[in-house]
């Protein structure tokens, strides 16, 4: 877990990923399209995804991907995402966090 922790940490949000997965882009526009500065790791293409993607999963990630973190906390995976937006708490955190200005 200290991989992922190092991986997250001074980030206002930080998405792991999977180039080949639809819900990850999904997240991933969805939180882009507000402006949001976020930082996008793609477990399939850096050398440690395997490593991160049992961290993510011992962390309770599943499954492993997309999973959300804003800032330095751990979110969730896309429904709990989707929750968020749709409930209208996402763009507060993501102020919060310092990810997005208004």
């Amino acid at each position: 877990m200290d991989v992922v922790t190092r991986m997250v940490a001074d980030r206002p949000v930080v998405i792991f990923s999977r180039t080949t997965c639809c819900m990850s882009h999904t997240i991933k526009t969805l939180i882009s399209g507000f402006g949001a500065n976020l930082t996008v790791y793609e477990l399939d293409e850096i050398p440690n995804g395997q490593q991160v993607e049992r961290a993510l999963q011992q962390m309770g990630c599943n499954p492993s991907v997309p999973a959300v973190f804003i800032g330095q906390e751990l979110v969730g995976g896309p429904n709990q995402v989707m929750s968020l937006q749709l409930r209208n708490q996402l763009v507060p955190l993501l102020i919060r966090a310092g990810a997005i200005w208004i």
